[in-house]
């Protein structure tokens, strides 16, 4: 494959777009199916920030493929195609969505963050130093942060369309979800997390938490949508670096999260700008952790 065409700031297929995200954009393709273009743009604390990281979306894209084929048997996904010239017109004559797009079914997206935690760091920590507890989970006493918790827990939260998610109770996603499909929602995301944390470890990274989003075809079956376990929906830890009692490194954004903190920013709009440094020290934190996961090199170049 030749190198990675930049990615454009505009809407490629304008009149085909349905919503821009911070990271995605969705495009109406043929039938029922959409396609999902990840970009290059990174955010942090709810901003927009730049400039974006290259060939950030063809490292969430591919490691997001690498997971849906890894854990198809525990739930099945939304993807119908990977490939560019498998996409259907105009799309698969677009170099710009080489490596960032797939094809996927439409799904009735359930309006719940599925968080799953197995160690305790972030907002958790916070928490539990408040009250002994994370999300309303009691636990036991003496933990340090970043400890490995006794088992992973299900800590769903909502998805906002602007600002912060926030916690919610199990009762709260029944309320939103129905019984049957909070149930199946919770077990799939334990399962998720289990099996890609002992994947994950073995190959030198600590999947600290993570976030699903599933969907509801018109038979009420349910998909893994959205993306999956990326350095944007989760924390990586490397686990040759990794001792409780502070902060792990990381190879997710924690690492902008970082400089901007230290830039004293008020985290209102507009963010400062990232520095080159910080872009190539993310971008090279992204491909590490595709490299380790996957065991296969991305050239971006």
């Amino acid at each position: 494959m030749g190198p990675l065409a930049p990615f454009p700031s505009a809407p490629l297929f304008p009149e085909r777009l349905l919503r821009r995200g911070k990271v995605r954009d969705v495009y109406k393709a043929e039938g029922d199916s959409l396609v999902i273009v990840a970009s290059d743009r990174i955010s942090a604390f709810d901003v927009v920030l730049e400039p974006g990281i290259p060939g950030k979306g063809a490292v969430l894209t591919q490691l997001s493929n690498f997971w849906f084929a890894t854990l198809r048997d525990v739930v099945p996904n939304h993807l119908l195609a990977t490939r560019l010239e498998e996409l259907p017109a105009p799309f698969s004559g677009e170099p710009a969505l080489a490596l960032r797009s797939c094809l996927v079914r439409t799904l009735r997206i359930v309006p719940v963050e599925c968080v799953v935690r197995g160690f305790i760091v972030g907002s958790g920590w916070k928490e539990y130093r408040e009250r002994g507890s994370v999300c309303g989970i009691r636990l036991p006493g003496g933990m340090r942060q970043a400890d490995r918790l006794p088992a992973p827990i299900f800590t769903p939260s909502t998805k906002a369309e602007v600002g912060h998610d926030e916690n919610i109770s199990f009762d709260e996603v029944v309320r939103l979800a129905g019984g049957e499909i909070a149930e199946r929602l919770r077990s799939v995301s334990l399962a998720l997390y289990t099996r890609a944390a002992a994947l994950a470890e073995a190959r030198g990274i600590i999947i600290a938490d993570t976030k699903y989003e599933f969907g509801l075809d018109e038979r009420g079956d349910l998909f893994w949508a959205d993306e999956a376990l990326t350095p944007d929906s989760s924390r990586f830890w490397p686990a040759d670096a990794y001792r409780p009692g502070g902060n792990p490194p990381s190879f997710d954004k924690q690492f902008v999260r970082d400089w901007l903190e230290a830039s004293n920013w008020n985290k209102q709009p507009p963010a400062p700008t990232l520095p080159p440094d910080v872009v190539a020290r993310t971008q090279a934190l992204y491909l590490e952790a595709y490299r380790r996961l996957t065991g296969a090199e991305l050239s971006l170049a």
